[in-house]
């Protein structure tokens, strides 16, 4: 092949194709609707920890802690 053929057959598929823009537009949409339904599912387990605050308190009057063994790092 030559360089003007090879040229002439790029343009050509060059003006086949449609806006590809718009034909990718879904797979975006797909994935900013998929992180936002990752972020409400995140954002649903806020302040989780503060709902139970009566029970922790429950359990650490009946499980009291020596503060001997309480330290830093590996024992």
């Amino acid at each position: 092949m030559t360089l003007a053929t090879i040229l002439a057959l790029a343009g050509e598929a060059a003006e086949h194709h449609g806006n590809v823009q718009a034909q990718t537009f879904i797979y975006g949409a797909i994935a900013f609707i998929v992180f936002l339904a990752l972020g409400l599912v995140t954002m649903s387990y806020r302040n989780v920890a503060n709902r139970h605050a009566h029970k922790a308190e429950a359990y650490a009057k009946a499980h009291p802690v020596d503060q001997a063994q309480v330290g830093h790092g590996h024992h």
